[in-house]
């Protein structure tokens, strides 16, 4: 599809939504402390985009504990072969250490947040990501997610490791001899697989089965809701001095997929998650509406390149429908941070910056 087909189809749909909707963000009241960063907590806008996630609700972000799976009641252990090996883990964990946002987030999908008795923190502004809740970020700290500190996890007692990929070679060698220990795998294009591996290593494959498909069902129906086979959503994500498409590959742009939202014919990357995108094609961010991805080290590039001539003339911004999301919940790994994408999906699909 051109760039004028389109624009011609963006404008229409913008007549047709502007009759329905608004998307008022500039008198919204100061947000909780539950919500993601510093930049969703203090302001409302960011060069003309809509902030959004200031009123997310956190409450529920875990959800109650699931069951063990019936196969595995009778305790003792069970086999998993993972990432990194091969390992014999507690069929019921009761003492959990968790080594990345990502394998907390499947902790918490599944209910175990309050068994995790340590956990990795990452460079952020909390020690967790917030959108998990108040609960999470305070768990003790067994050091960063980058070089985790041994000792500090033998202290913690785990009967179960969880993790993504190690963050050193010699890591799990060392960490698996505190306790049985699963890496998942890390990259996000393979998010489901690893969120059913997770809960294997838990314990609980069959809630974790049964939660992605209920997420698959609640996606679908979204879609449904929102109308969202009518809208090309665009997906960039800003580091501090470049700009990338998130293709339909990446986290957020799975999670579109799951709920119908079409995407911009040049941002249908093949062979690749995302892809540079120069300073002289910034017509390729152009679609129905943009989502834009940045965290605090990027803020400054993004608010420079959205207050350029060039930005400011495509259609979505002079229409008012760019919208800044977290970059933790958008650039995430895990089904807790997808059903965030999604309420914000509802919230911002058919709706226009105030």
């Amino acid at each position: 599809m051109s760039l004028a087909t389109v624009s011609t189809a963006r404008r229409a749909f913008a007549g047709l939504v502007a009759a329905t909707a608004v998307f008022a963000l500039a008198g919204c009241s100061q947000p909780s402390d539950d919500d993601a960063s510093t930049i969703i907590r203090t302001t409302t806008k960011i060069a003309g985009a809509g902030v959004v996630g200031i009123d997310r609700d956190t409450t529920t972000a875990c959800a109650p504990q699931t069951p063990v799976d019936a196969a595995l009641a009778g305790g003792g252990t069970h086999h998993v072969a993972h990432t990194a090996g091969e390992s014999d883990v507690p069929s019921d964990p009761q003492r959990i250490v968790v080594l990345d946002s990502a394998a907390l987030d499947a902790v918490c999908s599944l209910g175990l947040w309050e068994r995790v008795v340590g956990a990795a923190v990452g460079d952020g502004d909390t020690a967790q990501p917030s959108y998990l809740g108040t609960g999470i970020s305070n768990i003790a700290s067994i050091g960063p997610v980058d070089h985790p500190n041994v000792d500090l996890v033998a202290q913690a007692n785990p009967d179960l490791i969880l993790g993504s990929s190690p963050a050193a070679d010699d890591l799990y060698t060392a960490i698996s001899a505190v306790a049985p220990t699963v890496y998942v795998g890390s990259d996000p294009v393979f998010w489901k697989t690893q969120f059913l591996l997770a809960g294997d290593a838990l314990g609980r494959a069959d809630a974790a089965r049964a939660q992605l498909e209920q997420y698959q069902q609640d996606a679908a129906q979204l879609g449904i809701d929102i109308d969202s086979s009518q809208t090309q959503a665009s997906v960039v994500r800003f580091d501090s001095d470049g700009l990338y498409i998130q293709g339909p590959a990446s986290f957020a742009g799975q999670v579109l997929a799951d709920a119908g939202v079409r995407r911009p014919a040049y941002q249908d990357l093949d062979g690749s998650a995302t892809a540079a995108l120069p300073d002289d094609e910034l017509e390729q961010v152009e679609g129905d509406l943009v989502y834009v991805i940045f965290d605090d080290e990027s803020k400054a590039h993004a608010e420079d390149v959205m207050s350029g001539k060039d930005w400011e003339n495509l259609g979505a911004a002079e229409d008012g429908r760019v919208f800044a999301v977290a970059d933790g919940i958008w650039s995430g790994n895990g089904l807790v941070a997808a059903r965030a994408v999604l309420t914000d999906l509802r919230d911002t699909l058919n709706a226009y910056v105030d």
